[in-house]
């Protein structure tokens, strides 16, 4: 039985008629319960009609979506979000849209996800809303798209292993982006270019360095191992992962896992001296130091402000992206590897992989409804949560197992190093 009053619909998707939000309800059209109740929300009732006829085509022997005009204003957003148990929002760029959503969702304790990589922005809703949310036992999780449920859920996996198989916690976790063939939408682009607008590049470093800022248990940024000739060149090498290079994003997907650090029986269960490293695979150390300069390059361009107007002007606007056939072949994986924290001269290790093959932003449609499913059918775990601003992470074994079951490769094992 649902913990929350009884409302209209089971999930509402906001946003519905933009690129990712039609993608999240081809997969509910296609793969969730049928008598599911769910409604398609966004400002133009024309597009929504147009995406339910779309959704018919796709799976007509199931519950169609009702239709839900709202703005976002206060009175709008209150009334659609007391109407939902769960609220899924791709409205983009979020720090632009989306603060007056999780907003009204954690005042009427409706349960949020979104796909945001704004970590600045994320930090912005934990420090206004993560209380509120607590409060009203509403569960709030933001980046649990491409950014950064991979990220987390492969750390946490990772740590659970080693929990298992060594009893100890975990010392070390480095992730590589091993593969990624994707073309980025206009509102993943649009948003990159207007973070740097919105937030002082004090608020964008804190929230993308690594520096625990994220964590609701205090912690200062250990120090680094890095010689001076990989701070200078950016690449690494880890046995089980190869050649690496610092990955320009990262940034979004370190501050999730130290915020799931923290919530996670207070970093107990990770581990007191843990780590969290975010890497690119790269085939050689040549490659990565040309990426490396490339990065470095892009990254000052990028804090220009004449740059940002110009490469606004050559982008897809936002709602549109790449075409089905164009994203036929895309591919996502990540590889990490774990090292327990023991007094041993080769600490035992563990290695995972999450892999999918297929349409990216897709990928980050079935994340969104694949977690609604677990906040809807597991009483026991929204209990324990109990609301506010939190982690893919805290979504624990039955989103990955939701995960697998809708498609992608995802597997740890101890190592056998030699």
């Amino acid at each position: 039985m649902s913990l929350q009053p009884a409302r209209e619909y089971d999930l509402i998707v906001l946003g519905a008629s933009g690129y990712t939000g039609k993608l999240c309800a081809e997969h509910i059209t296609r793969s969730l319960p049928t008598n599911l109740k769910w409604a398609v929300a966004g400002r133009s009732r024309t597009k929504l009609l147009a995406v339910v006829d779309e959704l018919k085509v796709v799976n007509a022997d199931r519950l169609q979506p009702g239709v839900e005009n709202a703005s976002l204003s206060s009175d709008d957003l209150d009334k659609l979000t007391e109407k939902t148990r769960v609220l899924i929002n791709t409205i983009g760029p979020y720090y632009l849209y989306s603060t007056p959503i999780v907003e009204a969702c954690a005042k009427n304790a409706t349960h949020y996800l979104d796909v945001t990589g704004e970590s600045p922005w994320t930090m912005e809703m934990i420090r206004k809303y993560h209380d509120m949310a607590k409060t009203n036992h509403a569960i709030i999780v933001p980046q649990i798209g491409i950014e950064s449920a991979p990220s987390d859920l492969l750390a946490f996996s990772l740590v659970q292993l080693i929990r298992k198989e060594a009893s100890v916690g975990t010392k070390e976790v480095i992730t590589s982006l091993h593969q990624f063939k994707a073309t980025p939408s206009g509102g993943t682009l649009a948003t990159v270019m207007g973070l740097m607008d919105s937030y002082s590049l004090k608020d964008i470093g804190a929230a993308n360095n690594g520096t625990w800022i994220s964590s609701p248990v205090l912690r200062t940024k250990p120090k680094t191992s890095s010689s001076a000739m990989q701070t200078l060149l950016g690449v690494r090498s880890v046995n089980g992962l190869g050649t690496l290079v610092n990955s320009p994003t990262a940034g979004p997907n370190i501050f999730t896992v130290q915020r799931s650090w923290g919530l996670l029986d207070g970093g107990k269960l990770y581990g007191l001296n843990f780590t969290y490293k975010e890497y690119l695979g790269v085939r050689n150390r040549i490659v990565g130091i040309l990426l490396h300069i490339a990065f470095a390059f892009g990254a000052l361009a990028l804090a220009l402000p004449p740059f940002r107007w110009l490469a606004k002007k050559f982008l897809y606007a936002p709602g549109q992206g790449a075409t089905r056939e164009a994203t036929s072949k895309e591919v996502l994986e990540y590889r990490a590897v774990a090292t327990a924290d023991e007094e041993r001269s080769r600490p035992r290790r563990a290695f995972g992989r999450l892999r999918w093959d297929g349409p990216v932003y897709y990928f980050t449609g079935v994340c969104l409804a694949e977690a609604a499913m677990v906040i809807l059918k597991d009483d026991e775990l929204v209990k324990r949560l109990d609301g506010g601003l939190l982690t893919p992470a805290t979504l624990g074994q039955a989103f990955i197992d939701r995960m697998k079951s809708a498609g992608i490769t995802f597997e740890v094992e101890m190592m056998s190093d030699t």
